[in-house]
């Protein structure tokens, strides 16, 4: 699968899915912190990966979009 972590996402968890064989990138390592949650969106579509986030802004960008949107999963823990 290919994943991309949002900035709120360890790099560890980018480095776990690494090792399990997985196609997984971090914003930050492509010098990406600061973009915008959109382009964040466009970004993860165009590359046909999951999203990877904890900001629920993108839960409502997805809903509110007609269009076909990348898969989003959003973490929701105590101790990210």
């Amino acid at each position: 699968m290919r994943f991309l972590a949002d900035m709120g996402i360890s790099a560890d968890t980018v480095a776990f899915l690494q090792r399990l064989g997985h196609d997984a990138v971090h914003l930050h390592d492509q010098d990406l912190d600061q973009l915008p949650d959109a382009r964040i969106l466009e970004k993860a579509k165009i590359e046909a990966r999951i999203l990877l986030t904890h900001d629920l802004d993108f839960g409502e960008l997805v809903a509110a979009a007609g269009d076909r949107l990348p898969a989003v999963v959003i973490f929701r823990l105590r101790n990210m």
